[in-house]
């Protein structure tokens, strides 16, 4: 039976399936994130494996998946040694990468995802023998000369095509960074400061996600019960950011960013070890290492972007404090500093006074399955593709909630899987993220490996009476989430070590944020947007509102990332012969404008600095990618064929085969400045600019 086929006949059987509707009709995608799941009960079926993978069908399965593919990773060292150099040099490195990136990936999602305790740590162990793997790769001389002879030869470089030579550069920046060429005394220098900066990152991850405690007799006992305790001591995990009481914010921000000594010897001497390896392995910083390859290119150029951005920003920054200083004046006069634990607070408490945005006035319009219903609509408008819903088999899923989608182009047919873990349940992440399980590939058949990924989100499951219903913030996170899906989807790479989102940081959010701008465009939103019990459709007013409502204190929020943005550049370039803390502080008066408390240290709580370090600032460049992308090419017509063409064929398909600029160059048809990007994101924070397009298409 053809994929077609196979998938029109689980189509069929899905829409005979009940449906929790009144008015409202649901297609099978919609139908099949509305309705509660349930599960097949054939005794017959086979249990084909987590993923479709036939040994992880239980946990020593892992045990043999990762032996098999360190078994073919040393066959494929050996014929990357052999081999003359030229294209096969490349092809067996990226079939290298292949064999272990589709156990790691896998195991590493299993580790965090699923709820049996048995798959997590035996995927858990995976990781750790995949990742000594790799370690020893990266110092394997010999491999690397096989690829160091490729790269020396102008003329066999000359005869690759360019997404070749560009996957055989980034496999030599790889060995680099492991400090392979250098003598044997600075490379086991290297190893040994990889060896340390994995302790020391998860050490750092780990305490910054620690909750600091306080006897409960410190504390007022009216505010006790905001606050998780035991018999002696109150918890506090979090900034209580929404709580309207002003002590409990203070308390909260005060306990929480409460210097530990230990853990600021760990970000110190982590910071000591990244300079230590970049100048160990020929760059000038951090900074320099971790920024080759980007957008934004070096520290010097985020640094002027950060600056920019700032004195763009500084009147209506200055503006935005003002109004909240005047608000929290207003509702207690007699504390009416603003201080830092306030900006959140008084900022969501203005948008609610200006625009009046509930929620749950909202969520009853964007039930899970008219959202999926919308997402489906958009993606067939501008790329002629479907979501179609597919029963897992047994055992192909960690949880009976997770929903399989096939991604199908109208010509080309399958183009890969994305598994949608959407739903709360105990022990499980509460962050959404997409996770690549498999990269797509040119293989030597001719055929394409298709890209699997899984979304991750924290969703309440739909009830009897009700399906699941978004908040308007919620709807935002699912239309990211899918945007990189779909980046993995789109993607037609010849390798997987570029596949999808394997690209420089500062690029693989376009496509998510690009997604947040379709998620408030009335025009998309129109299209999916029922009442999930009256059909009714969402009043254009308030979307209009929801729109205008983002711009509220928009400059502070944003000069707030500009500050992270900064403390992280700074961390990780030239060292200074100071604290931590003594920089936070000069970079908080610099960068954001409210005082710094003393005896606190934020940037103990800078979990980012770990998967992001250095590169924080890639949120508010990716976002003004987005923003000129969408305001040139999709503001006018945002279900434009012809556009969407356009963007999956400049933007989408080349993952990080190509050089992330001339990504951007191809799309918007000129090469964008510093200052333009700058100003895209100032002109996102002007009044009325959604509300002027609709009213004049109105």
């Amino acid at each position: 039976m053809s994929a077609c086929k196979r998938l029109l006949s689980v189509l069929r059987h899905r829409g005979a399936s009940s449906v929790i509707r009144k008015v409202t009709t649901w297609s099978p995608v919609g139908a099949a994130f509305n309705a509660k799941q349930q599960r097949r009960l054939d005794l017959f079926e086979k249990n084909v494996g987590l993923f479709g993978v036939p040994e992880l069908s239980s946990p020593d399965g892992f045990a043999v998946v990762q032996d098999r593919a360190l078994r073919e990773t040393e066959q494929l060292v050996e014929k990357a040694c052999r081999s003359p150099p030229g294209a096969i040099t490349v092809k067996t490195f990226d079939q290298l990468s292949d064999t272990l990136c589709r156990v790691a990936d896998l195991a590493d999602f299993v580790k965090v995802a699923h709820p049996d305790p048995a798959y997590r740590e035996a995927a858990e162990r995976t990781c750790i023998k995949i990742g000594t793997m790799v370690e020893k790769l990266n110092t394997n001389v010999e491999l690397c000369n096989s690829l160091k002879n490729l790269l020396d030869s102008k003329d066999i470089m000359n005869s690759l095509d360019p997404e070749t030579r560009r996957v055989a550069e980034l496999f030599m920046f790889d060995f680099e960074i492991s400090g392979i060429h250098l003598n044997e005394k600075k490379r086991k220098e290297a190893v040994n400061l990889n060896v340390q900066l994995l302790d020391l990152n998860n050490e750092f991850l780990v305490g910054s996600h620690t909750p600091n405690k306080i006897e409960r007799q410190a504390l007022p006992n009216h505010i006790h019960h905001h606050f998780s305790k035991d018999s002696r001591y109150i918890h506090i995990g979090g900034f209580h950011a929404d709580a309207s009481d002003d002590l409990v914010r203070e308390v909260a921000y005060k306990i929480f960013l409460y210097p530990n000594a230990l853990l600021m010897n760990t970000l110190e001497e982590l910071l000591v070890c990244r300079n230590q390896l970049a100048k160990l392995v020929g760059y000038e910083s951090y900074a320099h290492r971790g920024l080759k390859g980007t957008m934004a290119k070096s520290p010097e150029n985020v640094m002027n972007f950060l600056q920019l951005l700032t004195d763009k920003l500084s009147d209506r920054t200055a503006q935005d404090f003002t109004m909240m200083r005047d608000m929290k004046a207003k509702l207690n006069p007699r504390n009416a500093d603003l201080m830092p634990w306030d900006h959140p607070y008084f900022s969501g408490v203005l948008r609610a006074e200006r625009f009046n945005i509930e929620p749950s006035l909202y969520s009853p319009f964007f039930s899970l399955g008219a959202c999926m219903d919308g997402l489906n609509s958009l993606f067939s408008e501008l790329y002629g593709v479907s979501l179609m819903a597919e029963h897992p088999s047994a055992g192909e899923v960690w949880s009976d909630d997770v929903r399989k989608l096939a991604v199908v182009h109208e010509t080309e047919g399958l183009l890969g899987y994305i598994y949608c873990d959407f739903f709360q349940r105990p022990d499980k992440p509460h962050q959404d993220c997409h996770f690549t399980i498999r990269g797509g590939r040119q293989l030597e058949d001719g055929q394409y490996q298709l890209p699997v990924v899984v979304l991750m989100l924290s969703l309440a499951q739909p009830s009897k009476s009700a399906p699941t219903l978004l908040t308007p913030g919620m709807l935002e996170n699912l239309f990211h989430e899918m945007g990189h899906a779909m980046h993995s989807m789109l993607g037609r790479t010849r390798y997987q070590h570029v596949t999808g989102t394997r690209c420089a940081t500062d690029f693989a959010e376009v496509p998510s944020i690009l997604m947040e701008y379709f998620a408030t465009d009335y025009r998309v939103v129109n299209r999916f947007a029922r009442h999930y019990q009256t059909g009714q459709p969402l009043p254009k007013s308030m979307v209009t509102r929801l729109c205008e409502s983002k711009k509220v204190c928009g400059a502070a929020d944003t000069q707030l990332q500009v500050f992270y943005a900064a403390l992280d550049q700074v961390y990780h370039g030239t060292p200074q012969n100071r604290s931590t803390t003594d920089i936070l502080k000069d970079l908080q008066q610099k960068f954001y404008g409210l005082p710094y408390i003393p005896n606190t240290a934020w940037q103990l709580r800078f979990s980012h600095l770990i998967g992001y370090g250095a590169k924080y600032y890639s949120y508010l460049m990716s976002r003004a990618v987005a923003s000129m992308v969408w305001k040139q090419c999709f503001l006018r017509d945002p279900l434009n064929r012809e556009m969407g063409e356009r963007y999956r064929r400049e933007m989408l398909a080349h993952g990080g085969s190509k050089e992330p600029m001339l990504m951007v160059e191809g799309m918007l048809q000129k090469s964008p400045s510093i200052e333009e990007f700058v100003d895209a994101l100032v002109s996102d924070l002007n009044p009325d600019f959604e509300t002027f397009i609709m009213d004049s298409e109105g």
